[in-house]
């Protein structure tokens, strides 16, 4: 069986904007991708997410994080620059310590994929509540299609090659 691209999303669905994560994996799994795709809701992150990462062939996570940007602003940072966005201070993230801690375990175990991406985006509101704020909403089709962008590109076979097969 082909390694799936592991696409993990991260945040609290009590907290209004930082469950946008767990709504991205929600929106996901409606619509399954064409690729071998393992979609996790990693909640407010735990290590046992680690078991994810040890047979992944790639790592999208999706996150809300504060970059001082307009609210549903969204960002994607791919390999070395996710590194240094996760381990930095550059933004304000609920989860930034624990995947950075567990992106440092992954890569203790030598299993941190080499391809991988963060998704980012502004939240609004941080707060008591169960709904996305409406510009993280309308931001949602598009944090979707971005992951499932990242996860074709990465799959081996997929694209002009693979759909001639």
């Amino acid at each position: 069986m082909d390694r799936p691209v592991v696409v993990l999303g991260l945040g609290n669905s009590l907290l209004a904007d930082d469950g946008v994560g767990v709504q991205a994996i929600r929106a996901l799994q409606a619509e399954p991708a064409g690729v071998p795709v393992e979609l996790v809701d990693g909640g407010t992150m735990n290590f046992t997410l680690l078991q994810y990462l040890e047979d992944a062939a790639a790592l999208i996570v999706i996150d809300a994080a504060n970059f001082d940007a307009r609210p549903g602003t969204v960002r994607v940072f791919e390999g070395d620059e996710m590194d240094r966005i996760v381990t930095g201070s550059r933004h304000n993230s609920v989860h930034e310590a624990g995947l950075g801690d567990l992106m440092a375990m992954a890569r203790l175990k030598d299993c941190l994929p080499e391809r991988r991406a963060l998704i980012t985006v502004q939240p609004q509101r941080i707060d008591w509540g169960e709904t996305l704020s409406a510009p993280v909403a309308r931001a949602l089709p598009g944090i979707c299609a971005r992951a499932r962008l990242l996860a074709e590109r990465w799959t081996p076979g997929y694209g002009i090659q693979g759909a001639a097969a």
